[in-house]
């Protein structure tokens, strides 16, 4: 396959990824801050409403309709094999939690993974109309109402004492061991703030914050950020500093503070 080809593959993937994301995202508005809205317990204790599974749904039907023969891994509705190579891997609300609570940092995600690396990510923030996306070797793109779509670019601090730190849930880090990482690494912090989940990682995309951390993370919660955070000139890496999707964990830098991270996440290793 020629590189064009390549090129056209991944450009007609993110333009599909890009609508699929904000059709999604946008149908999620219909319950969201509704007075009625109720959700269900997953095996795992995660919570799940019928905006969850209906944005899903969305995103199915179209990959059906412009790319059958492409894989899907969806949080909500398991996988489905492809022949392409290419792997589209959806969390239809990244933020559940956020999203019950009628607070408007929950996220629609879309990543694109072949041959082991996930190619293009698409955050939408349906709450707030905001959306980036990348695809490798094109940069991030940040959009948001009444601007114009700016480069997203990380931040140049050089240190985690002057920069914001944010993660998702702090109780998280008791679940593998680490709460002292996350009281040494808040200790280093200028300030560090629970702006969780998809929208942490895009704080640090666009420059705002320094670093966000997961402590546990699904597949469906790491494919989008890859790209996204590497074409911002940051970093995505697991907590051993492998720039990966498969760890279960996931650190997004600016880069300049990934080394003073890694040196406390790296003792603590994920349990077995």
């Amino acid at each position: 396959m020629s590189m064009n080809n390549s090129q056209s593959d991944l450009e007609k993937r993110l333009e599909t990824a890009r609508r699929l994301a904000r059709l999604a995202g946008k149908s999620t508005l219909e319950h969201f801050q509704r007075a009625d809205l109720t959700y269900e317990k997953k095996e795992d204790s995660s919570p799940v409403t019928v905006a969850d599974e209906n944005a899903e749904k969305i995103i199915r039907q179209g990959l059906a309709e412009e790319f059958p023969d492409d894989g899907i891994i969806g949080e909500e509705f398991g996988s489905q094999e492809g022949s392409t190579g290419f792997n589209w891997i959806v969390d239809p609300i990244d933020g559940t939690k956020a999203f019950i609570a009628g607070v408007p940092l929950f996220g629609t995600m879309i990543g694109i993974e072949k041959d082991g690396k996930s190619r293009i990510g698409v955050v939408y923030i349906p709450g707030l109309d905001e959306m980036i996306s990348a695809a490798e070797g094109q940069g991030a793109w940040y959009e948001r109402p009444n601007h114009d779509p700016v480069r997203a670019q990380v931040n140049k601090t050089a240190k985690l004492a002057d920069g914001i730190m944010v993660t998702s849930q702090v109780s998280t880090f008791n679940k593998r061991n680490a709460t002292q990482s996350f009281l040494e690494l808040e200790e280093r912090s200028f300030v560090t703030r629970t702006w969780g989940d998809c929208y942490g990682y895009m704080l640090v995309a666009t420059g705002r914050a320094v670093c966000m951390i997961d402590p546990m993370m699904s597949i469906w919660d790491a494919a989008a950020l890859q790209p996204i955070m590497e074409e911002a000139g940051g970093t995505f890496t697991s907590w051993t500093g492998e720039s990966t999707i498969y760890s279960g964990d996931g650190i997004g830098t600016n880069g300049m503070v990934l080394e003073e991270i890694l040196e406390v996440c790296r003792k603590y290793p994920m349990p077995e």
